[in-house]
């Protein structure tokens, strides 16, 4: 429970913004009266975040707009506390993946209220646009495995909040799964039921490589979509975006365009999606991107004077998140990308930047059950 008597009515007002969903308005002067709100907030409650504003001459007296506030990087969440609150009192604590004997990111949240107001309406507007209800079938580790990671939580809440009768986990401690989940792609298979598979890159990396060891191959019903996150890069071996789309197509029968790839991280609250399927719902069409729902905005960061990039120039992602409320707003990645309309593409990783991600650490986890 939070004690703090600020937060509260702040909460409130992005609670009342969130809630609007992600079809709601863009209103560009609403976002940067809550994102100078959440900054003052941040600023007075967060003594490790203030310091580092001050040392860049931003207070929120200064600032201009949501642009100027300082982004916290994300290497500093594996140093230092950043928090707004006293962290013994943390509702939830989610930790980063990554490379073994790497430090960790600890993201500490007051309550879980914003993260799953924030994260319900923008799943189910990117990966349940036509309101279907689906079987969901998960390739990551359950709750009892991972009970410090955001994706973890993330998919149990949306699993039993849509997931209909049938949906579970096929990873533990012993690796994917793959004979209970091959049965059920049959069974589903032969009854058309449409499914929706929900993992790590990674983890359908060793799906698909196994039911290519074995000739097998699915023609999933109509309907059925993947929602797959983390990057294509593991430790096993690499395997490029549009490779890994085709193999969805021809070993599980679900085309690219049914395929939404998911960008989260431990250090923030909100997530982004590609818009391939929402975009469908609503009849149009442009090129595979990720759009942040109102509440979020990301900008292209020039790498070497930190100024923003010009258009569709490659820099680093920064990202304004007001659900994160309990942390720090603004979070400067090391993950590389361009905008693309509205929106945004990830590249990759900056060089030198070490290797992160659920999809990593279940790559590893694999390669190590079966290997």
């Amino acid at each position: 429970m939070n004690h703090d008597p600020l937060r509260k009515p702040l909460s409130t007002k992005l609670l009342a913004f969130i809630g609007e969903g992600v079809g709601g308005p863009r209103d560009k002067s609403r976002f940067n009266a809550l994102a100078m709100e959440v900054f003052a907030y941040q600023f007075a409650r967060n003594p490790v975040y203030a310091r580092f504003c001050q040392g860049r001459g931003v207070t929120p007296a200064t600032a201009k707009g949501w642009q100027e506030i300082p982004a916290v990087p994300t290497t500093a969440f594996k140093e230092l506390t950043i928090a707004c609150f006293p962290v013994e009192r943390a509702a939830a604590v989610y930790q980063s993946s990554g490379t073994t004997g790497a430090k960790r990111s600890r993201h500490y949240l007051a309550t879980l209220e914003l993260y799953e107001a924030s994260l319900k309406p923008n799943f189910q507007a990117h990966l349940l646009p036509d309101g279907a209800r689906l079987p969901m079938l998960i390739l990551a580790l359950p709750p009892r495995l991972a009970p410090h990671s955001s994706l973890t939580h993330m998919l149990e809440v949306v699993m039993r909040t849509w997931g209909a009768e049938g949906s579970r986990y096929y990873l533990d401690e012993d690796g994917l799964q793959r004979e209970a989940l091959l049965a059920d792609l049959r069974r589903y298979q032969r009854l058309g039921q449409p499914v929706a598979l929900l993992g790590t890159a990674f983890a359908f990396v060793h799906l698909i490589d196994h039911c290519l060891e074995q000739g097998l191959s699915f023609s999933l019903p109509p309907g059925s979509r993947i929602m797959d996150t983390g990057g294509y890069k593991g430790r096993s071996r690499e395997v490029p975006k549009e490779e890994l789309y085709r193999l969805y197509d021809s070993a599980l029968g679900i085309p690219g365009h049914d395929v939404v790839n998911e960008y989260g991280m431990t250090e923030m609250s909100s997530q982004f999606y590609d818009t391939v399927l929402l975009d469908t719902s609503r009849g149009r069409s442009r090129p595979r991107c990720k759009v942040g729902p109102p509440w979020a905005r990301t900008l292209v960061i020039n790498p070497e004077t930190m100024a923003p990039a010009k258009p569709g120039e490659i820099g680093l992602l920064r990202h304004f998140d007001l659900a994160n409320l309990d942390s720090a707003m603004a979070i400067q990645t090391d993950d590389l990308g361009r905008e693309i309309g509205e929106g945004f593409e990830i590249i990759g990783r900056a060089k030198g930047a070490e290797a992160r991600g659920c999809s990593i650490a279940v790559d590893e986890l694999l390669s190590k059950a079966q290997g």
